[in-house]
């Protein structure tokens, strides 16, 4: 491991060097500056892990040194030393970002003990950070979050289909997240650099549809002033993405037909065919077999869209993603919000996870954003959330208040639903910590969202049902 970088930042020369000195022969790696200007030329070709600067100095001082070392974006820790009569300065420094402030004279035992501790806290930092990163590299593909079996399969088909030119049909409820598939299909192929364009078809008329998508020369209808390029040109080279194809009139049908079969199309009111290169996703969330059948969706345009199909589990089916979308959404409206609400109060994602979502995800983002903007504390409770989710207080406010005078199977609920929170909704991860099964995992949280109390029936247990396949999965 590579020794530490400490940059020294004062303009006593022989207490700097002093400085320098002592933490030399403790195995650090030094570096000096007699100034905040100096300091800060240092910052870039330096980087070091910790300054210690004093606070009294010719050019620059200390404090106006750290706001110009923030400003340029240095994440290194701040230790200001100053003399007794300047302690107030040292606070004011501390309120600015500085992590600690030694005292001079300086003794070289309090100079190593505080600069020990403030390396262990940016060690400990940096592992925070890295496992959260973890976290959401593991739960997310191209901002899809879940790790349900399901996605996994789904993950796969986008991976293998994206680098064809075929095209793909998602299937699947309202808000369970068929655009995201959509940019993730176009991003995984050659064509992530060209155009992703998007046509939601039922928010659009027969006409108003026919012209956005193929574009119209001018004076081809009433109000038609100019020329207009279509969504299939602007998306020449990329990927048109067609949102809710089951809902597009026989007409329209027709000359999509065309353009699957052709490549090639008409403006309205036009007679020069164009040829374009376009790669098609659509989406709808109707049954287009029975569509078929009922003469309401041409079946040659089905099979032609067709070719590489993928449905969406609604979440009622994938709830043991519940607590990593939480978490997702849960930052981002805090954020956004400006509010700091982090973690969930116990009973909390009990409640989310006794519903059935029938908008799916689309509902479940809604709620959290809801709650986030009623939320009173630093933690949503049952209170926060619809009314349709509320549900009876819990008694116990933590796991250690669950004993004694609760059982197995509510102690390993608490365990398994507190630990999710911790760890931003991973499934993967909270196994690791209680040295259990992901399958285990996700069979408790499907069992805990039909509203089981926790005490599974004999010989449920998937451990219990077969350990060897859980192992593996481990």
């Amino acid at each position: 491991m590579s020794a530490q970088r400490i940059l020294v930042v004062d303009d006593e020369g022989n207490a700097r060097r002093a400085i320098a000195t002592i933490l030399g022969e403790e195995g650090y790696e030094v570096a000096e500056a007699s100034n905040g200007e100096e300091g800060l030329a240092r910052l870039s070709d330096f980087s070091p892990a910790v300054v210690l600067t004093d606070v009294r100095m010719p050019k620059m001082d200390g404090l106006t040194f750290l706001q110009k070392a923030r400003e340029q974006g240095s994440d290194a820790t701040f230790i200001v030393m100053t003399a007794f009569a300047s302690v107030e300065t040292a606070v004011e420094a501390m309120r600015a970002g500085a992590e600690n402030y030694l005292v001079k004279p300086l003794d070289a035992n309090a100079v190593l003990v505080v600069l020990s501790k403030a390396l262990e806290k940016r060690a400990l930092k940096r592992e925070a950070e890295t496992l959260r990163e973890q976290v959401r590299q593991r739960t997310r593909f191209h901002n899809i979050i879940g790790e349900a079996p399901q996605l996994q399969g789904i993950y796969e088909v986008v991976r293998r289909a994206a680098s064809t030119r075929a095209t793909v049909l998602i299937l699947g409820e309202s808000g369970t997240g068929k655009e995201l598939i959509a940019q993730a299909i176009h991003q995984e192929s050659q064509r992530r650099d060209k155009p992703f364009v998007k046509v939601h078809c039922a928010a659009l008329s027969e006409s108003l549809l026919e012209s956005e998508l193929f574009g119209h020369e001018k004076g081809a209808f009433t109000g038609a002033v100019a020329r207009k390029e279509g969504r299939f040109e602007l998306a020449d080279g990329g990927t048109l993405f067609l949102d809710e194809i089951g809902e597009i009139s026989p007409a329209v049908q027709v000359k999509l037909l065309r353009v699957l079969q052709q490549r090639e199309f008409e403006r309205v009111g036009g007679t020069q065919s164009l040829k374009v290169d376009v790669r098609i996703v659509a989406a709808t969330h109707r049954d287009l077999v029975a569509e078929v059948k009922a003469g309401k969706f041409r079946e040659d345009l089905y099979y032609r869209l067709n070719v590489v199909a993928v449905t969406l589990p609604p979440l009622r089916e994938r709830k043991s993603d519940i607590p990593a979308l939480v978490s997702h959404f849960l930052e981002k409206y805090s954020d956004a919000y400006g509010k700091d609400v982090r973690g969930l109060a116990p009973g909390t994602l009990q409640a989310m996870l006794s519903y059935d979502w029938p908008g799916n995800i689309r509902e479940l983002e809604n709620a959290i954003e809801r709650a986030v903007v009623l939320a009173g504390g630093n933690e949503l409770t049952t209170d926060d959330l619809p009314p349709v989710l509320r549900g009876p207080r819990p008694t116990n406010s933590s796991p250690s208040s669950l004993i004694p005078g609760a059982t197995l199977a509510q102690i390993e609920r608490e365990a398994i639903l507190r630990t999710l929170e911790m760890v931003q909704g991973s499934t993967t991860r909270a196994a690791e910590i209680l040295g259990i099964s992901v399958r285990k995992v996700q069979y408790r949280l499907k069992e805990y969202g039909t509203g089981a109390t926790g005490k599974p029936a004999a010989g449920s247990d998937p451990d219990e049902e077969n350990p060897e396949t859980d192992a593996a999965s481990e």
